[in-house]
């Protein structure tokens, strides 16, 4: 994780990184304004990204959320979008490929 953090903030990225989806969202909770985008895995302790989306996405239905997973057959690329997930990318994750999403995203 920490690879990754570094990676973004070469990019000029201000990341935030939380141990569990449960955390993540009570970061969120306090202080929705302060996100501009979520990367969130499907499978996390304590709640899976899916659920983390759903909870957010209720707090701030316009947050663009890139959702990572290796287990696609818990959530298709259908059921992402139909939650609102603006990005889903499978596993194994090219760090390039990541910051190309991130940007798409965010445009």
């Amino acid at each position: 994780l920490s690879v990754t953090k570094v990676f973004f903030e070469q990019y000029g990225y201000h990341i935030i990184t939380f141990t569990d989806g449960v955390q993540a969202f009570e970061a969120f909770n306090k202080k929705p304004d302060q996100f501009d985008l979520i990367i969130t895995d499907m499978t996390m302790p304590k709640i899976t990204g899916d659920k983390l989306a759903t909870k957010i996405l209720n707090i701030r239905p316009d947050i663009p959320i890139i959702l990572c997973t290796g287990y696609s057959h818990k959530i298709s690329k259908e059921e992402a979008k139909n939650l609102g997930i603006r990005q889903y990318i499978e596993k194994p994750i090219v760090l390039k490929d990541l910051i190309v999403s991130v940007r798409k995203t965010l445009d």
